[in-house]
């Protein structure tokens, strides 16, 4: 029996490398992967679109809690981590959309299918055109104007690098602060500059996924009426009626968490204060009010039992959060 704990002790010391830690972003980046290749089925992709959704509004709540810009310096790895989930997720709606789409407007899930009724309301002209509005508005104003935001900010601190320097020297040769001290900044002045060059990198990387969305777009429903009316011999009305929803419902899935993780990039543009985002920007309302924005954002894939678990973490943070930023009073 020892001999066989010896054994065992050596080769988990021979593979100690692997742990969590080690081979949980590559595990990640390898399912995103094979969301490009390997068909999934509709309840998978219910869950999948669900939890980005989750990620961004996660992601909204941790940004809103920081500090300083590099208590998240991991934040550029993180969002291209999401645009690459959000593409694979893209790729595969479209494969079920286009190949399963004339058995109905749930072919692709019941999320999909419930934002698109949600957009359209029963009138599917109107509905087209407010989701080409949010289109023009995500891509435009918010994916444009954050990529700019974050070229601004990376060019002018990669410009005041010099001076932060200089008078990190001065401080240290007055005797106001130590070499340790000195250290400390420069290490920190490092990482703010590292931090902020890569939020820009990350900006273009962004972009692009905004025209590959608008591209998609055009592709589920040219390829949906093409495969309709020719495969499966549907009525130019009826596959349009169908696709129309489908991809309008696809279309706002991957348009919500984008825009979330475009509200994100207010972590770039904050001041460097002791006060977090949350309290410094945002103190009137009501506690409940922060319950009752998470409880909407939910819908309408909440409004499914399947995504009730999925939604209660979210809720939970809401609240916890909403006692931070608003505690009680004894009034």
């Amino acid at each position: 029996m020892e001999a066989i704990l010896s054994n065992f002790r050596q080769v988990s010391d021979r593979f100690s490398w692997f742990n969590a830690k080690s081979v949980g972003a590559p595990t990640l980046v390898l399912l995103i992967l094979a969301l490009l290749v390997v068909p999934l089925p509709a309840f998978l992709l219910d869950v999948l679109f669900t939890f980005n959704i989750m990620l961004g509004l996660l992601m909204v709540m941790i940004t809103l809690n920081t500090r300083k810009p590099l208590e998240f310096s991991s934040f550029p790895s993180v969002l291209l981590i999401a645009t690459l989930l959000r593409l694979g997720l893209n790729v595969a709606s479209t494969r079920v959309v286009l190949v399963e789409g004339h058995t109905g407007t749930d072919a692709a899930g019941k999320v999909i299918e419930s934002f698109g009724e949600f957009v359209i309301a029963g009138n599917y002209v109107v509905g087209f055109i407010i989701f080409l509005i949010l289109m023009i508005i995500n891509f435009i104003v918010v994916t444009k104007g954050a990529g700019r935001v974050s070229e601004v900010i990376a060019r002018f601190t990669l410009d005041a690098m010099p001076g932060k320097q200089m008078a990190i020297d001065a401080d240290l040769n007055a005797g106001i602060i130590d070499q340790d001290t000195a250290k400390q900044r420069r290490n920190e002045l490092t990482q703010e500059s590292d931090f902020y060059g890569s939020m820009d990198g990350a900006s273009k990387f962004v972009r692009g996924d905004a025209i590959a969305g608008i591209l998609i777009l055009i592709i589920n429903i040219v390829g949906g009426l093409i495969v309709g009316t020719t495969q499966h011999e549907l009525s130019l009305s009826e596959a349009g009626r169908i696709y129309v929803l489908l991809t309008i419902g696809d279309g706002l899935v991957a348009q919500i968490p984008s825009l979330l993780l475009r509200l994100d990039r207010v972590l770039v543009t904050r001041v460097t204060t002791d006060e977090k985002h949350g309290r410094a920007g945002i103190k009137a309302g009501r506690r409940c009010q922060w319950r009752l924005h998470c409880f909407r954002d939910c819908h309408p894939a909440g409004a499914h039992s399947r995504h009730a678990p999925l939604c209660l973490p979210t809720l939970g943070c809401s609240w916890h959060w909403s006692g931070l930023l608003h505690p009680a009073t004894g009034s």
